[in-house]
């Protein structure tokens, strides 16, 4: 799912984020608002700002909680999934987290940007995009 986005893009932040978004605002039409306040930590006015057709800044469990909801798989097989595809991804493109801190618009240092890719903090869909838009540009 959100390893599919970056090919579906010219791997840019803003292509990628309507990417990622996309994927979350159709899972939400279709789970509607009191499924996704059950499996997710988003309030109702949230979640009804998602299935009215806007994302507001979810983090990317949250995201993946959603989509899950209609895609029959694991919210946390997607979040590992993506996490490994973006670990591989700085393998491949011979990038540290703290080029990639210094390359996106989010205010994160090199250790934020590793502990958002580990899960050990919180990452939003903007940082994913910005994150990712990185990695996708220095592949070779």
């Amino acid at each position: 799912m959100f390893t599919d986005v970056p090919a579906e893009t010219d791997s840019e932040p803003g292509p990628l984020l309507e990417g990622y978004e996309t994927l979350v605002l159709e899972a939400a039409a279709e789970a509607g608002v009191d499924a996704i306040v059950d499996a997710t930590s988003l309030d109702r006015a949230d979640a009804e700002t998602l299935v009215d057709g806007e994302v507001p800044e979810i983090a990317v469990e949250d995201a993946a909680a959603v989509i899950a909801l209609v895609d029959d798989r694991d919210a946390n097989a997607l979040v590992f999934e993506l996490r490994d595809d973006l670990l591989m991804g700085m393998t491949t493109a011979v990038l540290d987290v703290d080029t990639i801190a210094g390359a996106i618009d989010a205010d994160l240092t090199g250790q934020e940007v590793q502990q958002a890719l580990e899960g050990r903090t919180r990452m939003t869909l903007t940082q994913l995009a910005q994150i990712q838009s990185v990695i996708e540009g220095r592949k070779p």
